[in-house]
């Protein structure tokens, strides 16, 4: 009988296999992206996926997609310097204005 392997390393097999990114370079660019375009731009841009490497980010207006257009090349660097690694290529700004949040139901006396 075999021995069991953890989750983790399947999963990152997967995604090798399917050349995709490692799940903790994903993780990290999600949670390292206020860090890397600061918070005021964080606002309104969050990053949705990895393709090929290209990250995909979502705007909620063509003007901040144009921002951060100028901006491509100087993100990437930094996310490279946080990441340490040059898994991200490219970008590419997609629009989706933000959801609005589900208000809270009312409390019940």
């Amino acid at each position: 009988m075999t021995e069991p392997v953890p989750l983790r390393a399947g999963v990152e097999r997967l995604l090798r296999h399917l050349d995709a990114p490692q799940a903790d370079t994903v993780a990290r660019v999600f949670e390292y992206w206020a860090q890397v375009v600061g918070p005021g731009i964080a606002e309104h841009s969050r990053p949705v996926s990895i393709d090929d490497g290209c990250l995909v980010v979502a705007v909620d207006d063509p003007a901040w997609a144009s921002h951060l257009r100028w901006s491509q090349d100087e993100v990437i660097s930094r996310m490279a310097e946080q990441l340490e690694t040059h898994e991200i290529e490219s970008i590419r700004f997609v629009v989706r204005p933000a959801q609005p949040r589900p208000e809270a139901p009312p409390v019940r006396p």
